[in-house]
């Protein structure tokens, strides 16, 4: 009787395992992630199963501070719970250079799959290629970086036109996006190019070369604000001169220095002839009245 119960009840665990096996939804199947231009975006397919409702899918992921300090614990990504697409962003979710373990569930009405795991570091991806500008500077060579991702250091290499075998290289820090190389050839063509790696190792290409031809020596960079101040104090010095001039000139000297300039010769006829007639007047004026008295004797 003992033995008759233990079948029945390994048969009844047997039927209960081959039912859940059969209603359970399959796994989300061939999940990758899609990285470019350090653009994170996990996918995956669609499980082989018939839903008669929409298939909704939800992304948890877990970095070393949720495994080592969080008791293994996973972390919802806000944007990716029970939504119908088949891929989910995870750039701003993946923000170290740590190793990260991920996972995608798929959900039909009130089933639910096992979750489909998947292992990423992103220093794992090739980063993308700089883009540089380059300009001169009087005798300097100006090199300005813009990179993805901003934690990439930049590795530089300037040559002279013809001569990429002697190459500089130039190691700029991740917070550095700008290069100046000094005392160049006055009309000589140099060229440059650039990539970007990361503490993995991991590296892009190199850009396309970038060829400027040097103008000539530029004046220093301190000359400019110097002339500006000199010329400050020269305009300064001249306006206290000529005010102390102004207050403290003798009046014999200021008549000197403010004459009025003579008057033409034709305005000098025409004073002359006014001032001629006003004394025949006078003249005129006082002969009258001694002929006046004559008469009266």
């Amino acid at each position: 009787m003992r033995l008759r119960g233990s079948r029945k009840l390994l048969l009844m665990v047997i039927l209960l395992e081959f039912t859940n096996d059969v209603w359970t939804l399959p796994a989300p199947g061939s999940v990758f992630m899609d990285s470019a231009n350090m653009r994170h975006v996990l996918r995956w397919t669609q499980p082989k199963a018939s839903c008669n409702t929409t298939l909704l899918y939800s992304v948890q992921y877990q970095g070393e501070f949720e495994l080592h300090v969080k008791n293994g614990s996973w972390m919802k990504t806000p944007d990716c719970q029970r939504i119908a697409l088949a891929h989910c962003d995870l750039t701003l979710d993946l923000g170290s250079d740590s190793d990260y373990n991920l996972r995608v569930q798929a959900q039909c009405g009130s089933k639910l799959s096992v979750w489909a795991k998947f292992q990423f570091n992103r220093n794992n991806v090739t980063p993308p290629v700089p883009e540089i500008k380059v300009t001169t500077a009087g005798d300097a060579l100006l090199v300005s970086i813009r990179k993805f991702p901003l934690t990439a250091a930049t590795r530089v290499k300037v040559w002279k036109n013809d001569e990429e075998q002697q190459a500089e290289d130039y190691s700029l820090p991740a917070d550095q996006e700008a290069l100046k190389v000094p005392d160049l050839q006055e009309g000589a063509v140099y060229c440059v190019r650039a990539q970007v790696f990361l503490k993995s190792g991991m590296q892009s290409g190199y850009t396309d070369r970038h060829c400027v031809s040097i103008t000539g020596p530029g004046a220093p960079a301190w000359k400019q604000p110097t002339a500006v101040t000199v010329t400050v104090v020269i305009m300064l010095g001249l306006l206290v001169v000529l005010f102390w001039s102004v207050i403290h000139c003798p009046p014999g000297s200021c008549q000197k220095y403010f004459q009025k300039e003579p008057l033409p010769p034709s305005l000098k006829e025409i004073s002359g002839l006014q001032i001629t007639i006003h004394h025949q007047g006078e003249e005129l004026c006082e002969d009258t009245p001694r002929l006046l008295s004559a008469a009266q004797t």
